[in-house]
């Protein structure tokens, strides 16, 4: 069970936090020597206070014959107390001077990045799948770079989506087919992150559909269209 998501500092798992509580109370309340960091020692004497009461809870809800309906909410009110005051701590002791690099390393926490990394645009094409999920449905699926792949996964946020139907009827209707090499004169249809996309073309079932795609950054700028490409809608 956990408190974290995938991206946080904070361990996934109750005994990774309770491992990683009981390093930074071993850091900052050693017997002798305690470090100069500022930290006022009822801030201490709390933390040590909620970690045991965790730590407790903890070895009962993992134990068959204890753990009851009680001991559990028990045990996850625990956690959410000792996580808060983790974060309080780090948030308002540990990031900031006097504590050094080899400081903030012996928490098992990283120094913040203050460097500013640009998100550079998309360079690279991308394709997809074309799918027939029922009458006059169209799916496109599998997104995928054409080529190498972007480095960044931020170059490559979401797909730009235009598409248009040869002697079509409804907003994506256009007269002739495109030049393939000119996809983004298609009419836009959407913007997705998702894995795939259906289109419901209905009342143009035999016709031809043309798609071009395109990726689009976190910061919206567009990156080069795909060549032209297109499918019988059932």
């Amino acid at each position: 069970m956990s408190s974290s998501s995938s991206s946080d500092w904070m361990p996934m798992s109750r005994a990774g936090q309770l491992t990683m509580a009981r390093n930074w109370i071993s850091t900052i309340n050693p017997p002798q020597n305690p470090p100069n960091w500022g930290i006022p020692p009822a801030q201490i004497t709390e933390f040590v206070t909620v970690f045991d009461a965790a730590q407790t809870a903890f070895l009962k809800a993992s134990s068959d014959t204890e753990r009851t309906k009680v001991v559990t909410a028990q045990c996850n009110a625990a956690f959410k107390a000792l996580t808060a005051k983790m974060r309080y701590l780090k948030k308002h002791f540990f990031l900031v001077p006097p504590l050094t690099e080899m400081d903030i390393a012996s928490l098992g926490l990283k120094p913040e990045d203050t460097v500013h990394t640009p998100i550079p645009p998309p360079n690279g094409q991308v394709t997809a799948d074309v799918g027939y999920p029922a009458a006059h449905m169209i799916e496109l699926s599998n997104f995928r770079a054409l080529g190498v792949p972007s480095s960044d996964p931020r170059s490559n946020a979401a797909v730009d989506i235009h598409m248009g139907i040869v002697g079509g009827v409804g907003p994506y209707a256009i007269d002739a087919p495109p030049d393939p090499r000119q996809g983004s004169t298609l009419p836009f249809a959407r913007t997705t992150r998702r894995r795939r996309e259906r289109f419901d073309l209905e009342g143009n079932s035999g016709k031809t559909v043309w798609f071009s795609l395109a990726y689009r950054n976190s910061t919206n700028k567009i990156g080069p269209f795909c060549p032209a490409f297109s499918a019988i809608i059932p």
